[in-house]
């Protein structure tokens, strides 16, 4: 059975999409630990982001960092904090988290509720930003 990240990739499940590639896509999180949490994953459905080839690990790095610097551009925050934990969803995915304090990032802490009209105006941002380079 396809993942819930695979079926965004198919479109059978809708997202709040900030920047795509052939072999990545970046979405929000829709229940984020900061505005802005963006997820960024291959297409390629892989459980391990270790699993990925060298190429598209590689790949998914890099466009990380560039949507990273987007987020940063638009959401007020000192850093734009990166995770890997990979035990919620069986789809490698990298967490991007603005972060103005180190428990900005806990994933423990209880999630933010935005309305749908706050995930798509924080997309669109993120996402002319991710686009002005």
């Amino acid at each position: 059975m396809a993942s819930i990240f695979t079926r965004i990739v198919n479109g059978e499940i809708p997202s709040h999409k900030v920047a795509e590639t052939a072999n990545c896509l970046a979405f929000l999180d829709v229940f984020p630990l900061a505005q802005g949490h963006v997820l960024v994953i291959p297409k390629q459905e892989t459980d391990l982001i270790f699993d990925l080839d060298t190429e598209l690990y590689s790949e998914l790095h890099l466009f990380a960092r560039e949507v990273a610097k987007a987020v940063k551009k638009v959401i007020p925050c000192r850093k734009v904090g990166m995770a890997v934990i990979g035990l919620e969803v069986p789809h490698a995915h990298i967490h991007l988290v603005p972060l103005n304090e180190i428990n900005d990032i806990n994933f423990t802490r209880e999630k933010l509720k935005p309305s749908p009209e706050e995930l798509a105006e924080t997309a669109r941002k993120i996402s002319e930003a991710f686009l002005a380079g």
